[in-house]
């Protein structure tokens, strides 16, 4: 069964984003804006990319979605770090609505359309376990009965961590985030057009069978200036720098080293 993963690059889609600007021209000088994308590029390099890399099952794709307009010198530089993930494209688009985009994206990258698939949104600030596609297939090979007759099902494990990044390391803190975007994932039976990109990640228990896994810590979500969901009123999470333990953990878990963390943010 195809797993299906897809990360927005800093794509100025129409819509899909909590801070609002008023033409397409004002989003991509947003995105684009030097110090914005450097932060990107740094938690992308330390904390996306490592545990796509490490994962222990590899049979997964990743589409990267950029937009048209993306700066050949940052689209170099991104072409340079997914250079060690064969699992890896890059999707180039012009605005258009997010929505319909990333729908569109998803279908075109399944192999087959007849039959069922997996996929998964993915944030490029974000990590999941070493074992995210291992647990993901695991899990949905134990689901057969459940995904009978099914259009399609939620696979979601709630338990992660919080993170900040920067020169002096990690900060982090342990969390309870059902539907979160990392570590959450979808089954699409074969035939079917729908993608998780028809759904709100946090209302996807409204439209289908929807899996909890409350076990072990399965994602880190990044906290940095550019969060885009934390616009407005948020909970604030109280971090703490990783000791020995957390920093194996953080290692073993989702493959970020906090060596690598504080050489590229202190750059």
């Amino acid at each position: 069964m195809q797993a299906i993963g897809l990360c927005r690059f800093s794509y100025p889609a129409l819509g899909g984003f909590q801070v609002g600007h008023e033409t397409p021209e004002e989003r991509i000088a947003y995105l684009y804006d030097e110090a914005r994308l450097e932060e990107r590029f740094r938690l992308l390099e330390t904390v996306a990319l490592p545990c796509l890399k490490a994962q222990t099952e590899p049979d997964f794709s990743m589409v990267f979605v950029i937009g048209d307009q993306f700066p050949i010198q940052h689209a170099r530089r991104l072409e340079s770090l997914l250079a060690g993930l064969p699992q890896a494209v890059i999707h180039r688009e012009p605005p258009r609505n997010h929505r319909e985009v990333m729908k569109e994206v998803l279908n075109a990258a399944r192999i087959n359309p007849a039959e069922p698939c997996l996929q998964f949104r993915y944030d490029d600030d974000d990590a999941v376990s070493v074992d995210f596609i291992a647990r993901l297939r695991q899990t949905v090979a134990q689901s057969a009965g459940l995904l009978k007759g099914q259009r399609s099902v939620a696979f979601d494990w709630p338990k992660g961590y919080i993170a900040e990044f920067g020169p002096q390391g990690i900060r982090a803190a342990e969390v309870y985030r059902p539907l979160n975007v990392a570590a959450l994932a979808m089954y699409v039976k074969g035939g079917s057009p729908v993608t998780i990109m028809n759904f709100a990640h946090e209302k996807l228990p409204r439209f289908m069978p929807c899996v909890s896994l409350p076990d072990a810590a399965m994602f880190v979500r990044s906290h940095n200036g550019s969060n885009d969901s934390r616009q407005g009123l948020v909970r604030h999470v109280e971090v703490a720098p990783l000791d020995a333990e957390g920093e194996a953990l953080f290692q073993e878990r989702f493959a970020i080293d906090q060596a690598q963390v504080r050489r590229v943010f202190s750059a």
